[in-house]
């Protein structure tokens, strides 16, 4: 059933009553917090415990997690929105702000999300990373990003939400540039820092905006007050705070960093695209609810941005041929869902983070199976060099498959439940506004068309089809000897494997209990609101069908021409279209000519200016009077008689000066005064 929520008028006030259970909630960040600092500081000495350590403190944040959302359950409803006053933190003017956090639903679902994937991807770090020298320090900086994404979805205030969101940048630089002994990687650690203080710079503008507006930045100030406010204030403030989201979440036209920071390891991907960062931009629009809700320009604007981007994100991964990369785009194309169901407001805000959560499990499942098929090829992660895996790597190939056909959306398995409900809202018409309805619905279905073609691509070049690595027999199903070192795909040890098979039951049966009962709505109620059903503008059964329907055709037409046909080893020179896909749509050269190199020319014009003109100026005069000394300085030569030429030279100028101003003979009587 498609809901509704409760207005901005009539927002669940927050409680400061925490009941003893919630207390614990505190430990959810300092566990993880604590452990990056222990791991950070201990040095060498950790190097043997560092990696298991790093995998309890993150555990124990999920257990504490659990232990926090049972006392909930055990709550009325209209209880479960907490803030818990921790310490006052900034009392400056009319600013005051305490260091707090929000218990409710919302952020509990974050945490659990963060902390449970978290964990199993701190496990299968364990065995992935075993080789690396510097393993203790990665696991530091995972606790570290797992700290930093509970700040920002525990917090309490936009303020406190900005030091989590500056945390999780800051780690994941230094995660992406982890081997930055490589220097395209560490370019591309530098590249997502630099695409991420853009978009800080609009939660930046959002805080200036809401600071003016209503004097602060508490949640339940703003929110209270947000409904009464001026709709030109609100529209501007939402406007930034889509800015913020759009950097963090890799949405259009921000989105250029997420493909590159796949130079990280493959751990690191599997956090960034599947709990933690990128999707910290649909917690930042769920979460500002009231806000958008009084600014309907603004939430327009998010569906836009949400649609644009599904489109982009799921045409770019139709032509990527490195496996990661091409997982990168469906990310941003998924989440570009969740921004579009976010911003259809009431109706769409408990799909949103329904999708989170079962996007959550199957794309981190498919990052780390793509970590096991690099670690059983040596590291390859080019597709076309890949085929028939298969019968190599049974466990990777079925988890894999589970997570494929989740995120195909097929009965039961989890996007189905989810992602289905999504393209269900866009459906239903807006502000009576039916041209909405159809507009955002068809670009929503036809996503769903072109993800199941380029998910069935990924997995049918990956582990179907023929043989196109090298495995020494130099036969023409495969690569010669002389095409590079010879591979004997294996499959990966427990320890990664396990959490593939965790993940994998999570993409199966996940959405269907959150599902059943309505029971996920009704658990977001006291933050998204009271669910009330509307009906779309094609019946919800037609809807059904055409989902499953297009996700037919385009697993039928990558099984045509990725199984049934050979796939080339060598790219092919392909179409305008795929080859401009290749190039991410020729983003990054966009961003270069209309943003680096404009600003590296006024950069340069700048550096210029200040060096020939304002450094030149000062210079220059300094110059002057040092010439002005050095030929004064000639005189003092100490000889009595120069002495005296210059003195009787002053007085004979002194004189001139005189008879110059004063004339004639009244100069000479005031030079030797009145004769008699």
């Amino acid at each position: 059933m498609l809901s509704s929520a409760i207005g901005p008028t009539e927002i669940v006030v927050a409680t400061d009553v925490v009941p003893p259970g919630l207390q614990l909630a505190p430990l959810l960040v300092l566990l993880p917090l604590v452990g990056a600092a222990i791991l950070l500081l201990a040095g060498r000495r950790s190097d043997r415990w560092g990696a298991w350590f790093g995998v309890a403190t993150s555990a124990g944040a999920f257990a504490v997690a659990v232990a926090v959302v049972v006392t909930m359950l055990g709550l009325p409803a209209e209880e479960r929105v907490v803030d818990h006053r921790l310490f006052d933190w900034i009392s400056a003017g009319g600013l005051d702000v305490a260091v707090g956090m929000r218990i409710d639903p919302l952020s509990m679902t974050f945490v659990l999300l963060v902390t449970f994937v978290g964990t199993l991807i701190h496990v299968y770090a364990v065995a992935y990373m075993a080789h690396d020298q510097d393993r203790r320090r990665f696991f530091a900086y995972l606790n570290l990003f797992v700290a930093a994404m509970l700040i920002l979805v525990l917090a309490d205030s936009f303020l406190l939400l900005f030091v989590g969101w500056e945390g999780v940048g800051l780690a994941s630089y230094l995660l992406i540039g982890f081997w930055n002994h490589r220097r395209d990687y560490a370019v591309a650690a530098k590249k997502a820092f630099v695409m991420n203080r853009i978009g800080d710079l609009g939660l930046i503008a959002a805080l200036m905006l809401m600071f003016a507006t209503f004097g602060a930045v508490d949640f339940a100030t703003v929110f209270e007050q947000a409904p009464a406010a001026d709709v030109a204030l609100l529209t501007a403030t939402g406007l930034a705070l889509l800015v913020a989201a759009c950097g963090k979440s890799a949405q259009f036209p921000l989105q250029a960093w997420l493909g590159d920071a796949m130079a990280g390891p493959t751990p690191v991907s599997a956090l960034i695209h599947a709990a933690t960062m990128v999707t910290a931009g649909v917690y930042l629009v769920v979460r500002s609810a009231p806000i958008f809700e009084g600014a309907p320009t603004a939430q327009l604007v998010v569906v836009i941005v949400g649609g644009v981007t599904l489109l982009f994100g799921a045409i770019v991964g139709c032509a990527k041929d490195d496996i990661k990369k091409a997982l990168a785009a469906s990310t941003m194309s998924q989440i570009g869902y969740m921004i579009l169901a976010a911003g259809l407001g009431p109706i769409g805000y408990a799909f949103a983070i329904f999708h989170l959560v079962t996007h959550g499990f199957f794309k981190a499942g498919m990052f780390l199976g793509a970590g096991s098929v690099m670690h059983g090829m040596g590291d390859e992660v080019n597709m076309r060099r890949f085929g028939a895996l298969r019968t190599s790597m049974k466990v990777t190939w079925i988890t894999f498959g589970l997570g494929w056909l989740a995120i195909l959306g097929v009965p039961p398995f989890s996007g189905f439940w989810s992602k289905d409900k999504i393209i269900e809202a866009a459906f239903v018409p807006v502000d009576g506004e039916p041209w909405r309805a159809w507009v955002f619905g068809g670009v929503a279905l036809l996503g769903a068309g072109i993800t199941a073609f380029y998910m069935s691509r990924l997995f049918f070049m990956t582990f179907h089809g023929e043989r196109r690595w090298n495995d020494g027999s130099g036969d023409e199903h495969g690569r010669g000897p002389r095409d590079g070192v010879v591979q004997h795909p294996h499959e990966s040890p427990r320890l990664m494997t396990v959490p593939m098979i965790v993940l994998a039951v999570g993409s199966v049966a996940l959405g269907g209990l959150l599902a059943f009962g309505d029971g996920f709505v009704h658990w977001l109620e006291p933050v998204t609101g009271h669910a009330a059903h509307e009906d779309p503008v094609l019946p919800v059964w037609l809807i059904i069908t055409l989902t499953l329907v297009l996700v037919a055709l385009g697993v039928l037409l990558a099984w045509r021409r990725y199984v049934t046909t050979r796939v080339p080893v060598a790219v092919p020179r392909g179409s305008v279209l795929t080859r401009a896909a290749r190039r991410d749509l020729y983003q990054d050269d966009v961003n270069e000519a209309v943003v680096m190199r404009p600003g590296q020319y006024l950069t340069r014009s700048l550096v210029y200016a200040d060096r020939q003109m304002v450094d030149g100026g000062w210079m220059g005069l300094a110059g002057l009077v040092g010439s002005i000394g050095e030929r004064v300085r000639g005189m003092q030569n100490g000889f009595v008689r120069s002495y005296a030429a210059i003195m009787l030279a002053g007085l004979l100028v002194v004189i001139a000066v005189v008879l110059a101003l004063s004339g004639g003979a009244d100069a000479t009587d005031a030079l030797t005064g009145p004769t008699s």
